[in-house]
């Protein structure tokens, strides 16, 4: 059963709806043995609208209540439970964000719609998660001095690093049957392999993006242009070795160090990386890949993508700039790959019904400043939590049952 304390709390909010709207509180979701409700589904929505939420905010709200739902399972399993106090911090903290008092981030949100327990329904499952990953890859997140002197060189004045990598992306939908099994089974068979034939033999054969024809090789990169999540794991294993599988949205991601160098230069740090996404109906189809190709081959800069869209929705072209960190894994991993105009046709959203032409629009180098090895340690710690986190929620998803009644 889930934390009693945000059942309780829910319970009590709704009691004065009950009557007359029944059909709200009718299991929408089932995710293994807790139910989701078109209340909490609805209330979510309007709660994302409330922050801002760009995108498909209703698929968003759908695919948060299911993660958060995994969360709580996983910490009831490990006895986790939250007290007043630490969910009420939670809040703070939440509201904090916007510079604003608890009462007032409540009372903001009230005039929206949004329960003051749906509030407390979006903050428990991350609190409990924190707990959760603590606990069990707190032993798997240490750092050696030899890290901490690579990670060094790429905040220090000195030179940089620059890696050669393969890679492998796995289609993993959750709307396609056996899809997510299929490829969690090749992804830990070939995350145990040191040969570079081998790796490059399964980028052939089932790695999704445009790669594949190399035998997944990529060119020489700095590694301050790899995704953050990336860096850390990239950097703790040794030459020809595999990462071990990396869950990203629709798909499990794999990479092999083929090489690693200094150089004289410092790589830059990046504040921002600004993309557009422009969607194109028929997912990886022939027809929707062509049109994909012509647009590429008509444009040369993220400008250029509003005179194809003039007369379309607007909803199909988004364009967007956040720090390396805010950027959806898949997103990241393709942008890794691009300078400047170029674009991508590796992504698809809508189950696989929508493809998205991924351009590069620019980005903004951040000025470096020194940091002590403690805080360079702290920070791989986190990040190598943060992948750990990931893949384990995604491994919770792939074993689960979401089912709609």
């Amino acid at each position: 059963m889930r934390n009693l304390l945000l059942i309780s709390a829910t319970l009590l909010s709704l009691m004065p709806a009950l009557a007359p709207a029944q059909g709200l509180f009718s299991p929408v979701l089932r995710v293994n043995e807790d139910a989701i409700t078109g209340y909490e589904l609805n209330q979510r929505i309007t709660l994302l609208r409330a922050f801002g939420t760009p995108g498909n905010v209703p698929q968003i709200a759908e695919e948060q209540l299911i993660d958060d739902a995994l969360k709580i399972q996983a910490a009831e399993q490990m006895g986790i439970t939250l007290s007043p106090e630490e969910i009420q911090a939670g809040v703070a903290e939440l509201a904090s964000r916007g510079n604003l008092s608890a009462d007032d981030f409540i009372a903001n949100l009230a005039g929206d719609g949004v329960d003051p327990a749906t509030l407390e329904a979006f903050v428990v499952p991350g609190l409990a998660w924190r707990q959760v990953v603590r606990q069990r890859f707190a032993g798997q997140a240490n750092v050696t001095e030899d890290e901490i002197d690579r990670a060094m060189s790429l905040t220090g004045s000195g030179g940089g690093l620059r890696v050669l990598l393969a890679e492998i992306i796995l289609p993993a939908r959750p709307e396609v049957p056996g899809e997510i099994e299929q490829a969690t089974e090749i992804a830990n068979r070939v995350s145990k392999t040191t040969s570079p034939a081998e790796f490059s033999a399964a980028a052939r054969n089932y790695s999704a993006t445009a790669s594949r024809q190399s035998g997944g090789r990529m060119p020489w990169m700095a590694i301050t242009e790899l995704p953050p999540i990336l860096r850390p794991i990239v950097l703790s294993i040794g030459i020809n070795d595999v990462t071990q599988p990396i869950e990203i949205p629709n798909g499990i991601a794999l990479f092999q160090l083929r090489g690693i160098e200094e150089t004289e230069a410092p790589a830059p740090e990046y504040a921002a990386i600004e993309y557009a996404q422009y969607l194109i109906p028929g997912g990886q189809t022939p027809e929707a890949l062509a049109e994909a190709k012509r647009i590429a081959g008509t444009t040369d800069t993220c400008n250029d993508l509003y005179g194809i869209n003039k007369g379309q929705e607007p909803a199909r072209l988004e364009r967007t700039s956040l720090p390396p960190a805010q950027i959806p894994s898949d997103i990241a991993i393709e942008l890794s790959k691009l300078d400047e105009g170029e674009t991508s046709t590796a992504i698809t959203r809508n189950g696989g019904q929508t493809l998205v032409l991924l351009m590069m629009c620019g980005r903004t180098a951040a000025i470096n400043e020194e940091a002590s090895r403690e805080d360079v340690a702290n920070n791989l710690r986190n990040q190598r939590l943060g992948a750990s986190a990931d893949s384990y929620l995604g491994q919770l998803k792939a074993d689960a049952r979401i089912v709609r009644p």
